[in-house]
């Protein structure tokens, strides 16, 4: 199903988005070295449940994963890309935490990662991966407008990605968005330009790069879960969920501080 959006419900994304930014901006403020993944999802949920939200990963139960989530946020660490189940880990100075969050309210959902080392500990090939996938999502986003092609997105994420010397995984990648978190259209984190659904004013997107430092091959963890590198590598992984307009694209999973100072 391709869901396109009415002015009042493309509102409530607006809502959506900036509750998604504000508490992956929360959460990573609160994270430091020794932050246990358990606490993660607690402070998620208590945030979720304090705006009246709900978690779009709870009870999510798609063919690929094992039974529902049963967690509100997913939590990634290092070798970890994808869908991390959050587990009794504390992280140490210089690990690579990606936290990926959907939450819907008033019947629309949002989702959005943000990828960072935590502590004092910069490894460069961290920095890297995470810079790239940055990079990628912003190509993504200036590609989108009315009229162009799903295709011309998942191109500029592509070429970002391979520029910067990394191979690109197609299984996995962003997805349309609305009354619930994933929805056709894909948007493969390659692609040709020119090619797939042609994009409308009121239609969501989850763009999401993601890259592994020395593979494009998946291994998945006994939880059923949590979707590692094949190699034990390094991974990031950047999303935000915008929203196509008659002027291009609008972000809307950006916290309140930089949506601010955007102005």
């Amino acid at each position: 199903m391709i869901e396109i959006l009415s002015p009042a419900k493309l509102e409530q994304a607006r809502v959506s988005g900036a509750l998604v930014g504000d508490i992956l901006a929360t959460l990573r403020a609160r994270t430091t070295v020794g932050t246990n993944l358990l606490e993660i999802d607690a402070w998620a949920r208590g945030l979720i449940e304090e705006a009246g939200a709900t978690s779009c990963y709870v009870d999510y139960a798609p063919s690929f994963g094992r039974g529902p989530f049963g967690h509100h946020i997913c939590t990634a660490v290092n070798d970890a890309v994808l869908h991390g189940r959050p587990h009794d880990r504390t992280l140490a100075d210089g690990d690579l935490l990606t936290l990926d969050l959907a939450v819907l309210t008033g019947g629309v959902a949002a989702d959005a990662a943000i990828s960072f080392i935590v502590g004092e500990e910069r490894p460069a090939e961290s920095v890297a991966l995470i810079e790239a996938t940055e990079r990628a999502l912003a190509a993504a986003i200036a590609a989108a407008r009315p009229g162009a092609r799903v295709g011309d997105l998942s191109h500029a994420i592509g070429t970002v990605l391979r520029e910067s010397g990394y191979r690109v995984n197609t299984e996995f990648g962003g997805h349309g968005i609305g009354s619930t978190m994933h929805q056709d259209p894909h948007v493969a984190n390659t692609g040709r330009p020119g090619r797939g659904y042609r994009l409308r004013p009121g239609l969501l997107l989850a763009l999401e790069p993601w890259v592994m430092a020395d593979t494009d091959e998946l291994v998945t963890d006994a939880d059923g879960w949590t979707l590692r590198s094949a190699t034990g590598c390094r991974t990031a992984h950047t999303e935000h969920t915008v929203a196509i307009t008659a002027d291009g694209a609008e972000v809307l999973t950006l916290p309140t501080a930089r949506r601010v100072a955007a102005g």
